[in-house]
């Protein structure tokens, strides 16, 4: 199940990707920012309010982690996009899962926890080269800044999706980790508006949008929200390593967008990306389908990096 939550995270994430290109011809960076956030803080705060649930947390620590490391890798991964060409910001940005993988296996070999899985390794492994495959990155050497923001974002990024899979375990509900998320997002966007020079920073907040602009905004608020309940909730229920893999579906996703809409052309070298990826995510549910009857270690809410994470 937890596979099918991830499968329509990536999928919504990638029309919200379509969505943030079209809506740049209108609104900065910050305004986009800061309207997905501020749909979210209203759609959640709504079903919590209907559902006589409360956002009071215990976790405030886990929550301020989580949402800043994720906005700053939000933050950074625009930036690459802007320095970047596109294929090469994504590739970088897309080494989260491995980053996640090496971030567990030092965790499990500093605690003596020996069930890591190699096979797991070769498919995230694997997904990566067929995203190389797919996307065909190239840089100049004068853009190694915008290189090292955008591998710095993977990693901040998979900093944040263990978070979201500690608070899981914790026993937050997905509600309530995606609205802090989505009112840390506002409140950068806000900010971002503010502090940017010259007129947007005043007439951003009072410009009226476009009705093809106002859908894109409420595409982008509205798919990111269902998005990020569906990723929470996949991290939570599933093994992280899994999941992770299943984000390499994303690309997928957005190259069907690309060919559908902008009329890209994938060459066969594209086309065996595509089937690196999708080989590698079923090898990934393979692994996990055959763990499920194996006994696990123990796991306590103080140790965020066990064998039953993997």
């Amino acid at each position: 199940m937890q596979s099918l939550w991830m499968l329509l995270a990536t999928f919504l994430f990638a029309i919200m990707g379509v969505c943030v290109k079209l809506a740049s011809d209108y609104y900065s960076i910050a305004e986009i920012v800061m309207t997905r956030g501020t749909i979210g803080v209203i759609v959640i705060g709504a079903l919590v309010f209907l559902r006589g649930d409360t956002l009071r947390t215990r976790f405030a620590g886990h929550h301020l982690w989580r949402c800043t490391v994720g906005v700053i890798a939000f933050w950074m991964w625009f930036y690459a996009i802007a320095q970047l060409p596109l294929s090469m910001a994504m590739t970088l940005n897309y080494m989260a899962p491995i980053w996640i993988a090496a971030i567990l296996f030092i965790g499990g070999w500093w605690r003596g926890v020996r069930s890591f899985e190699p096979g797991m390794i070769g498919a995230i492994t694997a997904s990566f080269v067929g995203v190389t495959l797919l996307l065909q990155p190239a840089m100049h050497a004068s853009q190694w800044v915008g290189a090292l923001v955008a591998l710095a974002s993977g990693m901040l990024a998979a900093l944040a999706y263990l978070q979201v899979r500690e608070l899981g375990k914790m026993g937050e509900p997905e509600s309530r980790v995606v609205f802090y998320f989505s009112l840390t997002s506002m409140l950068a966007g806000l900010g971002g508006i503010m502090l940017a020079p010259g007129p947007m920073s005043q007439a951003a907040l009072w410009h009226v949008p476009s009705s093809k602009g106002l859908l894109l905004l409420l595409a982008i608020g509205g798919c990111a929200t269902v998005a990020q309940m569906a990723m929470t909730r996949a991290y939570r229920l599933g093994k992280v390593l899994v999941t992770a893999n299943l984000q390499y579906t994303g690309i997928v996703f957005s190259s069907f967008w690309g060919v559908l809409l902008w009329q890209d052309v994938l060459g066969w070298l594209g086309w065996s990306g595509i089937a690196v990826i999708l080989s590698s995510g079923l090898i990934a549910t393979y692994y996990n389908t055959r763990n499920l009857s194996h006994t696990t270690v123990p796991v306590t809410t103080s140790d965020p990096i066990s064998a039953e994470t993997m």
